[in-house]
């Protein structure tokens, strides 16, 4: 499987794409001198925002994808790993920090219990993760991926979505052990030019999980069925509010003690 990510389409709707980022880290309390990672760093660019607000002494960022990972410039206590974020492990950190990234991993609940056994006394937890699956952007893609014109060659893969409703992150951070929770989800409101700007959005996200699996043929082919779609689904207007949903958790542990899961 290639590596699809591309700096410059992610990039196309940075100032939309970041904004979550500066919400969630509004959430955290700094941590002078403190050891913070953040996984799924991207280009890494918003790793050092993240390292100097709270005033850490070291700050990794870990990303899998070495093309997100070339725009990355180490320095002043932030440095850059590639790994995939199911491989990372630490102990005694004073933040654990992803932005966009952990929808892409399934099982949540061993997956946050993990995270936390990374964090040391009174560590800090802080999740953004997309929640838009239920909208046509998501929809459409996963329809076109169970045609018979695309199971074949995507060998009978479909996207799942292990992104859980709010309730349930609250429920399992508490059982986890993080007394201290602020757990949201929130609309954010994208003003496009039209809805063929939501192709353009979603080929620097959601779709590269197709494009990693298909051909360059294959997957020109399933971008222009995908853009019919849109076309047909989505409502003629210009501009087109493109409504974005997602969960941002924050967790303060009182202690690792508790952490056995």
């Amino acid at each position: 499987m290639t590596d699809g990510w591309q700096p410059k389409q992610y990039a196309r709707f940075r100032v939309e794409r970041e904004e979550p980022f500066h919400d969630l880290l509004k959430l955290l309390q700094p941590v002078k001198g403190g050891q913070v990672v953040d996984l799924g760093c991207g280009t890494g660019s918003l790793t050092k925002v993240l390292h100097e607000k709270l005033e850490a002494s070291e700050t990794v960022g870990i990303d899998q994808s070495e093309a997100m990972l070339s725009q990355s410039h180490a320095g002043g206590g932030v440095r850059f790993e590639k790994a995939n974020i199911t491989a990372f492990s630490a102990k005694g950190l004073d933040v654990v920090f992803s932005n966009a990234a952990l929808q892409w991993l399934p099982d949540h609940e061993t997956l946050f219990w993990r995270l936390a056994g990374m964090l040391g006394d009174g560590g800090q937890l802080a999740v953004q993760m997309p929640a838009n699956h239920n909208h046509p952007s998501h929809t459409i893609a996963h329809t076109l991926a169970r045609t018979p014109k695309y199971a074949e060659p995507l060998g009978g893969y479909v996207r799942e979505n292990p992104v859980q409703e709010v309730e349930w992150y609250t429920k399992l951070l508490a059982q986890i052990g993080f007394e201290e929770q602020n757990v949201s989800q929130r609309v954010y409101l994208h003003n496009l030019t039209g809805p063929l700007e939501v192709v353009e959005w979603v080929k620097g996200s959601l779709l590269t999980d197709y494009r990693n699996r298909l051909g360059q043929e294959d997957y020109e082919k399933f971008l222009a069925d995908y853009q019919e779609r849109i076309l047909t689904e989505l409502p003629d207007e210009h501009p087109y509010l493109y409504a974005f949903n997602r969960i941002l958790l924050w967790g303060r542990l009182t202690t690792t003690r508790k952490i056995t899961g």
